[in-house]
């Protein structure tokens, strides 16, 4: 038989393909018949190794070592604002449905090759052809077939999640589609129902008795465990309940049911908070060290690890990134400082005594955030503001005074006008920060260009993640004292007081989910956060459109004098309702508009 092109995507095949012949004939490189593969168990596994394929990489394996998801959120601004693709898409507002930036950039798969859409559904169409045909391939060994088996469920599981975080509603298709299919009844689910068909994959997997809980082998870094299927319907069932997704329903309880039997199992199965440092000498003594080296180093496959949190972490993508995080020009060879974090980030973390240093509800009291509104019983003092602040702030973003190694020499940062590190406003300086800091988060102490160490592997989910998931799911569902206690787990591995008894409802959601930004900063959750946070008319005009940088002044007597100030005269992209989801490419939706009769593009493109 013969294939003019082989195309292993779901919905664009309308588009592309010319032959009817079935792709489950042959195999994903179109090389050989299906039936040769089957025969042979070696080729099988790596028809399961297909299905692992186009996993992103993220961190800083996009363009240009870009942390192009954080610099898209208002967690982060990138001194590439001058040049790159973040800047003259997204901040300039030039995304359309014909091209995104988010297409467009590279992470880690090969330049412009970063098309969520269609590699995705291409994934998910290879893990369908896989659940179909492996119950009659030949195997090493019997127990392998259910776990390859439970193995493309998560995977196809995890490809939907993915969709769902990106575009929204999508289509359920739980079998690989005929090339000669009628697609004029296809229709995009609630994301409700996507989460429901993401559990049904998960629950399978779960059912597997040879699907192991934990990778305890490093030989087989990357596969996918019992662990990620519950944070996988952990995930799905919170987006599905927030605002953006819910569609006027209330699923929060079912959320948290689903979140609550997720921690529960993970922590029967050996998970654990990683609470204490086993590198001191590296990552320090402080309340924080352990969740700095957690960020920072691989997780270990080991039947007793030392990191006990990580439910899942990507197979590759680590880079040497000291280069592009930490202090600006005045250091050799430090040739951009890369998405620094912003004056919202930082407001974000607490004084120790476990109080928001803003009003949660309403934190600045202009558009442009140059008058902060403050917080009455915080002890946060404007004119000493990285004083008795979060353990965590320290550990995720470089300040004015703070103190690294680097190249053997302990250096002190000075942010100060006039100070080597200090924040330029002129776009075609890369070496210094937009913002009057540096990131910090994912960069191991002591990096350099004669101390090269690498970040860690991209960590998809860990538990400190599904136990804010189920915080917050917990909270909306009126179970405030587990809300409470989910989130103060979380916030004791740092040192942080627990989240009041006396809080409402209302305050509990808000410092939930600023606990949310603070733990998890740098880890692409705030970009998802803020959206799925939104009503499906909103907008991020109060979080996103104007963002804001720290000038200080070095004084006579050697004080300092803060000032906030906007980072840009102008507004920044990607604020407006559209951004709220990413379009699909203009070429697909058009096709499934004009075959189905149905409107299939996102609000606003």
């Amino acid at each position: 038989m013969k294939i003019q092109r082989l195309i292993a995507l779901i919905l664009p095949l309308v588009l592309f393909v010319t032959s009817c012949t079935d792709v489950l004939d042959m195999a994903p490189d179109g090389n050989m018949q299906m039936d040769e593969v089957l025969a042979d168990p070696n080729k099988v596994e790596g028809l399961l190794n297909q299905c692992y394929a186009n996993i992103p990489q993220k961190g800083y394996s996009y363009w240009f070592f870009e942390s192009a998801v954080v610099a898209s959120s208002d967690d982060g601004w990138t001194s590439d604002d001058g040049q790159g693709l973040i800047a003259g898409n997204y901040y300039q507002d030039n995304n359309s449905a014909s091209s995104h930036v988010m297409w467009n950039n590279d992470d880690g798969h090969g330049g412009g090759n970063n098309q969520y859409w269609n590699r995705f559904w291409q994934q998910i169409r290879l893990c369908s052809q896989f659940i179909e045909v492996i119950d009659k391939a030949a195997v090493n060994n019997e127990a392998d077939r259910g776990r390859f088996k439970a193995e493309a469920r998560l995977l196809r599981a995890f490809f939907y999640m993915e969709l769902v975080k990106w575009f929204g509603k999508l289509p359920i298709l739980d079998a690989t589609v005929p090339f000669d299919a009628d697609f004029s009844t296809l229709t995009r689910s609630s994301v409700y129902d996507v989460a429901k068909f993401i559990m049904l994959d998960c629950d399978a997997a779960l059912a597997e008795p040879n699907l192991p809980w934990r990778i305890d082998n490093a030989n087989d870094a990357g596969r996918v465990t019992k662990a990620l299927a519950l944070a996988l319907k952990t995930k799905a069932m919170l987006f599905a309940a927030s605002p953006l997704h819910n569609e006027g329903q209330n699923h929060w309880e079912e959320a948290y049911q689903v979140a609550k039997d997720a921690v529960s199992k993970l922590k029967a199965n050996g998970y654990a908070l990683f609470t204490e440092t086993t590198q001191p000498g590296v990552f320090g003594t402080g309340p924080a060290a352990a969740f700095r080296q957690l960020v920072c180093q691989n997780a270990d496959y080991s039947a007793t690890p030392r990191d006990k949190e990580t439910l899942y972490q990507a197979r590759s993508g680590s880079v040497f990134v000291w280069h592009i995080g930490y202090i600006g020009s005045n250091m050799p060879n430090t040739y951009k400082a890369g998405v620094a974090p912003t004056q919202e980030l930082i407001d974000a973390f607490e004084t120790i005594d476990g109080e928001p240093i803003l009003n949660l509800s309403k934190p600045y009291l202009d558009e442009r955030h140059l008058q902060p509104n403050y917080n009455p019983n915080s002890m946060y003092d404007p004119n000493n503001p990285y004083a008795n602040r979060d353990p965590r702030l320290a550990q995720t973003a470089l300040y004015n005074g703070s103190t690294i190694l680097f190249d053997n020499q302990t250096v002190e940062v000075q942010t100060y006008t006039g100070g080597p590190h200090a924040p330029s406003f002129d776009i075609t300086n890369r070496s210094a920060s937009r913002t009057g800091y540096y990131h910090a988060k994912m960069v191991t102490p002591g990096a350099s260009q004669t101390n090269q160490i690498n970040n860690s592997n991209w960590k998809y989910y860990r538990l400190g993640e599904t136990l804010l998931d189920l915080a917050e799911a917990a909270a909306e569902a009126n179970h405030l004292d587990e809300a409470r206690a989910a989130a103060n787990e979380v916030r004791a591995r740092s040192g942080m007081p627990g989240l009041s008894s006396a809080l409402t409802k209302e305050e509990l959601i808000l410092r939930i989910r600023n606990e949310r930004r603070v733990e998890l900063a740098w880890e692409e959750q705030r970009y998802f956060d803020v959206r799925r946070w939104e009503s499906p008319d909103g907008d991020l005009s109060e979080t996103a459109k104007w963002l804001t940088a720290m000038v200080i002044t070095k004084n006579g007597d050697g004080s300092f004098t803060y000032n906030r100030r906007n980072i840009s005269t102008n507004p920044r992209g990607g604020w407006q309702n559209r951004d709220l989801l990413l379009p699909i490419p203009l070429n697909e939706a058009s096709t499934l508009e004009s075959v189905t009769g149905q409107r299939w593009q996102n609000p606003g493109w």
